[in-house]
């Protein structure tokens, strides 16, 4: 059913429908991760920024994490850097360190805060490094900086929220030393949802969510406790590229946040299906099933 071609009526309804799901997140803390393959369609970037706005303007306090990495590839590219990966990581020196942060500091974060502000959002694009927000550490020395998080300073965060921005953070990080570390962002997003005790983490990616056959995208698992989780990785049901997807959810749930869903972010307003419908979308991973 296209909005257009629905009465006042039916728009009544469909706004009345949302209301008890605007009031269970009024004043509540969302944390969206946001990233690779799910932010290259230009036309699904528009949705994702106006659900964003949307969840702001009736109350929702909204963390806007991003990474990078096919635009990270593509300009390393430019500069004939050949990219390499270990681990599903990619190898960073000093020269592709500051491509990173040139990258996701610089052209990704403030096009995504021009981008909310075309939709009438207030946003404020901010860095791991900027007040410190993200420290780190060499997490392994194959991959030159590549971070390991010691430390999260969300007070700058807090200002925002307070203050009615949308913090739009990029997931570089730094140390004592001055250092420039390049984060996963499903990383970052687990710890700054953590440490902000939010409601909800959710992650933006390129597939349904767990699948019981990875091949099978109808094998959706909607609902999945986290010994149920550590069981699925026992018997190899979730592997490769879902892996650190799914430990960045648990170390956010031993960390604090309520709920954590993995969902693709390339379904049009999955973020409102989500959020604002007994639908939902993706999967949701929970401390117990109750």
């Amino acid at each position: 059913m296209y909005i257009d071609n629905i009465t006042n009526a039916q728009r009544a309804e469909v706004l009345t429908a949302a209301l008890p799901y605007i009031k269970k997140y009024y004043g509540k803390i969302v944390v969206v991760k946001y990233g690779g393959n799910a932010m290259i369609n230009e036309d699904l970037k528009q949705q994702v920024m106006e659900d964003l706005v949307l969840l702001h303007l009736v109350g929702v306090k909204i963390i806007l994490v991003h990474g990078g990495g096919p635009e990270i590839t593509d300009m390393l590219h430019k500069v004939g850097k050949e990219s390499k990966f270990v681990d599903g990581l990619r190898v960073t020196d000093s020269d592709t360190a500051e491509i990173v942060q040139m990258v996701l500091a610089g052209k990704i974060n403030k096009s995504l805060v021009n981008l909310l502000g075309t939709k009438g959002g207030k946003a404020m694009g901010i860095s791991g490094i900027d007040a410190h927000i993200i420290e780190a550490k060499v997490k392994d020395e194959r991959l030159g900086f590549v971070g390991e998080i010691t430390k999260v300073n969300v007070e700058p965060i807090v200002n925002l929220l307070n203050n009615d921005y949308i913090p739009v953070v990029s997931t570089v990080a730094c140390d004592n030393k001055g250092n420039v570390y390049n984060i996963n962002a499903d990383t970052a997003a687990a710890f700054i949802a953590g440490a902000l005790n939010a409601e909800r983490l959710i992650s933006m990616t390129d597939i349904a969510g767990i699948l019981k056959d990875k091949d099978d995208p109808t094998s959706l698992i909607p609902l999945i406790d986290v010994n149920e989780a550590k069981e699925l990785f026992n018997d190899g049901t979730i592997s490769g590229g879902m892996i650190p997807k799914v430990e960045c959810c648990l170390e956010a749930i031993s960390k604090g946040v309520k709920k954590v869903i993995i969902m693709d972010g390339r379904v049009p307003h999955s973020l409102l299906i989500e959020t604002l419908t007994d639908e939902g979308a993706g999967t949701m991973v929970v401390k117990e099933k109750k």
